[in-house]
């Protein structure tokens, strides 16, 4: 199991390379699309929510990923006008944006193990 040191760097280094990098979304993906539309939120709004991400909103990962330069998925939870929301994120390739995968409603209740 990953530790909450380990997922407090992670979320320490995410966050520093994103407000350097800034982040990509993955719009291409339909059902992150619809969640603005679900959830009336601007795009810009959803890296205000990464930015405010805790351990305790924590699910899973390191999980191994190849598309995005084989930088490990982390999968965390928050919940939004009362809604939960499932987060993939990912520190994409050294020198460019943090990568979130996926940012949707989620489909099944999700476990935040350090809660």
């Amino acid at each position: 199991m990953t530790s909450e040191s380990e997922v407090a760097q992670f979320l320490k280094d995410f966050k520093r390379k994103m407000e350097f990098w800034d982040v990509l979304f993955r719009d291409d993906r339909g059902k992150n699309a619809q969640a603005l539309l679900d959830l009336e939120l601007r795009p810009f709004e959803r890296k205000t929510i990464l930015e405010t991400l805790e351990n305790k909103d924590y699910c899973e990962g390191p999980l191994k990923e190849q598309l995005y330069g084989g930088s490990d998925m982390w999968v965390f939870g928050k919940m939004v006008k009362k809604n939960e929301i499932y987060i993939k994120i990912t520190m994409g390739i050294m020198d460019s944006s943090v990568i979130c995968i996926s940012f949707h409603l989620a489909e099944q209740k999700m476990q935040y193990p350090l809660k």
